[in-house]
């Protein structure tokens, strides 16, 4: 679309912070008015609103303002009504990736190394580990894991829920995104943790540059919500 403005500042709204673009609130397609719970969240969707397009104008994409799109995604449509989203997302512990190991003896190290202590983490921050299994056959979790990160989930604000939408399915694995939210894990590191299977694979067969080009998508992906979810 054209841009129609020529300054997007961040402006205290009661409790909270809207985005105003010369002097009008930003609105969200649902007609509300886009307000977030931090300054500094608020001054970084001013910036991008700031930028996109270049000048009054210049034709901007929703590409242009990716944490917009899930700032409102939590304020529209996670925030009036949360428990859908908790519920979606803590499911997703019964299909972890770090409970899936490999028969490969040289893998499976690799898997340790890299996945044990996050399993670790889970234990010792949010009160569970996860049963692990060798191939692809499922596995489930216990009633009392899956409740401790049901809560662990649950206990987020909507903007962190909606970053988690984004961290868990592209990480694969819950506890991986958990520890990006709350700020125990970087997300590039994250990424490198949860392809520990694709670059053992790599290491043998090479790497084709569709499977890079999607990396770097993700990559992008899971800055961006990391930086909503340290933001809000």
């Amino acid at each position: 679309m054209k841009r129609f403005w020529d300054q997007a500042a961040c402006v205290e709204d009661g409790d909270g912070f809207a985005i105003h673009l010369d002097g009008r609130p930003m609105r969200l397609p649902g007609g509300g008015t886009l307000r977030v719970a931090t300054r500094e969240l608020g001054e970084a969707l001013a910036g991008e609103w700031q930028t996109a397009g270049g000048a009054k104008d210049g034709v901007m994409s929703w590409e242009d303002v990716p944490l917009t799109r899930l700032a409102g995604t939590a304020a529209e449509r996670i925030a009036p009504a949360p428990e859908a989203t908790i519920e979606a997302i803590a499911k997703y512990a019964q299909t972890d990736l770090l409970s899936y190991r490999s028969a490969d003896p040289d893998l499976a190290a690799r898997q340790r190394a890299a996945w044990d202590p996050w399993i670790e983490w889970a234990a010792r921050e949010l009160g569970t580990g996860l049963r692990s299994t060798i191939g692809v056959m499922p596995i489930r979790q216990s009633a009392e894991t899956m409740d401790a990160l049901y809560r662990a989930v649950a206990e987020l604000s909507p903007a962190r829920l909606s970053a988690l939408g984004v961290l868990v399915p592209a990480l694969g694995s819950l506890v991986l995104g958990l520890a990006v939210v709350r700020g125990a894990l970087a997300p590039e590191e994250a990424h490198r943790i949860a392809l520990t299977d694709e670059l053992f694979q790599e290491e043998r067969w090479g790497l084709d540059w569709a499977t890079e080009n999607q990396r770097e998508k993700v990559a992008a992906d899971l800055a961006i919500a990391a930086r909503l979810a340290a933001l809000a």
